[in-house]
């Protein structure tokens, strides 16, 4: 397992959570429930991690919300801090960018 995952996955279950202005938009955007997403955190599947960014380390994950519909959250956590996961924006993948798992970009 990816220890960014689990340093995310072990904040976010103790509610050490912070969420970003983008996060807060495209959770409206998307009509996606805060609730539903930190709900899905313990089960979260790792799409993608990067670790090469400036403002910290990151993850992609797979989450469902509360129909079983996938959704798709990067969170991250602050450079140089241990502190909170941060959610970073969160949306609804495209069918028709991502495989049919929604765990892998399709080659264009």
């Amino acid at each position: 397992m990816s220890e960014i995952l689990r340093r995310v996955q072990t904040l976010a279950l103790a509610n050490d959570i912070r969420i970003s202005e983008h996060g807060y938009d495209e959770l409206r955007k998307d009509d996606i429930a805060l609730d539903e997403v930190l709900a899905g955190i313990a089960t979260a599947v790792l799409v993608e991690e990067y670790r090469n960014r400036d403002r910290g380390l990151s993850v992609l994950t797979l989450q469902t919300d509360r129909k079983g519909q996938p959704i798709h959250v990067v969170w991250g956590l602050p450079a140089g801090e241990r502190r909170p996961a941060v959610l970073i924006t969160v949306y609804r993948p495209d069918p028709e960018i991502w495989d049919n798992n929604f765990r892998a970009r399709r080659i264009r």
